[in-house]
């Protein structure tokens, strides 16, 4: 009679338990599915000026322009830092360089592949971790440029990327695919539109985290001299292309600035810009067509932005000498979508930065309680302003590049460097192309005290000294301006000692 009741006693435990069970994965399920997918495109050196609903006339961008058209355009959004591992890395730990330790874009092999390759994120919560812990499925398809590009991170279980973080070309490139790098023939910018397709098509019963990492239009290097051969080849054969600047190569351009005026070059980048839409045309298609349209928040941004010829130069801020932090470089396009729940139309004139959209991502969610308290994140909550609602917001933007850091307001930049001159002040109302430098003029003086000292303010709050280049941190990645911090390279030797003095280099 004793073991009868103990069994029917355990049985009736069993069944309680697995009835609880079932309960709490359909209600964590439940919770899952009560929170919309989450499509992240981002684009790699792109400037907002070559899109049609940021004003450009030459260059085909029809689908672009109807996500602007149907959701929120931020017409002052910034990039953090000049290149792509670093900004790549805040917009996905919400964290500055300072903070995360990748302060350069990762060279080819190294980290990203081979024996010594490793997560540079590994240490840290991004929307893909934190998304994947409460239930969403993530998928990488484009440019990861973040380490251990071999085998999916950060809870990705879709994975499809390439060795490397540099673009040679769009055709008959090495890509990483099921832990193997093999050659593929075809055009990566569709390559990667087909898998971001497959993504979604296989995940369309949950919830789900996309990132699809163009690494066009990329407007540098061999890639831009490759033939046009995607659709749009006809179409920008004999066009003037009048959106890219005539200018003259200011005196800091370091290398690109007789690429300004060359029409190959322009065609080139409007035909990747273009091909690009069609991508994002592709994926707003499927969307719909699985009626995941209305519960799917879509964010279009770029990892840094890119001078096309405007005020003098062309390519990104690592083309100059010194190294600089112009506005060109952090221009960013910044679209968000989700209809239903975001006002369609709305352009939004707060300026904000790449490092706010972490927190703003898990506050749209409902998730603003996973943010670790052990963090000090320089982001702000922007996602009321999707909403349609009023916000208290200070126009500031903070930017940090090596040995360059910037604050930019809506009327100052004020721009200081380590181990190195000039530093700079900019009226950008009057002076909108930055080529004017007002430091040192006494009548300026107690402005640059005042923007001087929020900048300092800001990086001693949140820089963390493991990293604080400034203040003798390292860097996970190597530098360009290696010689100022007598840092060893973490992955060939140094040509700078530890113990080397240093002479900081002098620019008139």
């Amino acid at each position: 009679m004793r073991t009868t009741r103990l069994c029917g006693f355990a049985i009736a435990l069993s069944l309680l338990v697995s009835t609880t069970a079932i309960l709490s994965a359909t209600t964590v399920h439940a919770a899952g599915q009560s929170r919309p997918n989450v499509v992240l495109i981002m684009t790699d050196n792109h400037g907002p000026w070559s899109l049609g609903c940021y004003g450009n006339e030459d260059v085909r961008t029809p689908h672009i322009d109807r996500l602007a058209e149907e959701g929120a355009l931020f017409t002052r959004a910034f990039a953090n830092n000049a290149v792509c591992s670093p900004t790549r890395a805040t917009v996905l730990t919400g964290l500055m360089p300072c903070q995360h330790g990748v302060h350069r874009y990762l060279g080819g092999g190294a980290a990203q592949v081979g024996p010594d390759a490793y997560n540079m994120l590994e240490e840290f919560e991004t929307i893909p971790s934190l998304l994947v812990d409460a239930g969403y499925t993530a998928g990488l398809t484009g440019k990861w440029h973040l380490g251990g590009n071999m085998e999916p991170q950060e809870g990705f279980t879709y994975w499809i990327t390439k060795p490397h973080g540099s673009s040679a070309g769009f055709y008959n490139q090495q890509v990483i695919e099921n832990g193997e790098i093999r050659r593929e023939p075809q055009y990566l910018t569709e390559l990667w539109t087909d898998h971001a397709v497959r993504f979604i098509e296989q995940n369309r019963e949950q919830p789900f985290f996309l990132f699809l990492a163009y690494n066009g239009p990329y407007g540098l290097g061999g890639a831009m001299r490759e033939p046009i051969r995607n659709r749009h080849r006809d179409y920008y054969a004999d066009h003037d292309l009048p959106s890219f600047p005539r200018t003259e190569p200011q005196p800091w351009n370091h290398n690109y600035g007789e690429w300004i005026g060359d029409l190959q070059i322009a065609r080139k980048y409007a035909a990747e810009v273009s091909g690009i839409d069609d991508g994002v045309g592709r994926v707003m298609e499927t969307l719909r067509k699985l009626g995941l349209d209305e519960n799917t928040l879509v964010i279009f941004t770029a990892d840094q932005g890119l001078s096309g010829g405007h005020a003098g130069y062309w390519g990104m801020g690592d083309h100059t000498r010194p190294l600089t932090a112009f506005d060109w470089t952090m221009t960013i396009p910044l679209i968000i979508r989700q209809p239903g729940r975001i006002p369609a139309g709305q352009r939004i004139d707060n300026l904000v930065s790449n490092y706010d959209l972490f927190p703003t991502l898990l506050s749209y969610l409902g998730m603003e309680d996973k943010l670790p308290a052990s963090r000090s994140y320089p982001g702000r909550d922007f996602s009321p302003l999707l909403l349609g609602e009023e916000l208290d917001w200070e126009n500031v933007h903070f930017y940090e590049f090596e040995n360059v850091r910037a604050i930019r307001t809506d009327r100052w930049k004020y721009i200081e460097r380590i181990h190195q001159t000039p530093n700079e002040l900019y009226d950008l109302a009057d002076d909108p192309n930055e080529h004017h430098n007002l430091y040192g003029d006494r009548e300026y003086a107690a402005t640059v005290q005042k923007l001087r000292q929020r900048l300092h303010a800001f990086f001693d709050k949140h820089a963390d000294p493991k990293w604080d280049l400034w203040h003798g941190g390292g860097s996970k990645t190597d530098l360009m301006t290696e010689q100022f911090f007598g840092l060893k390279n973490p992955y060939r030797p140094s040509r700078y000692a530890p113990d080397q003095p240093v002479t900081p280099a002098r620019v008139p």
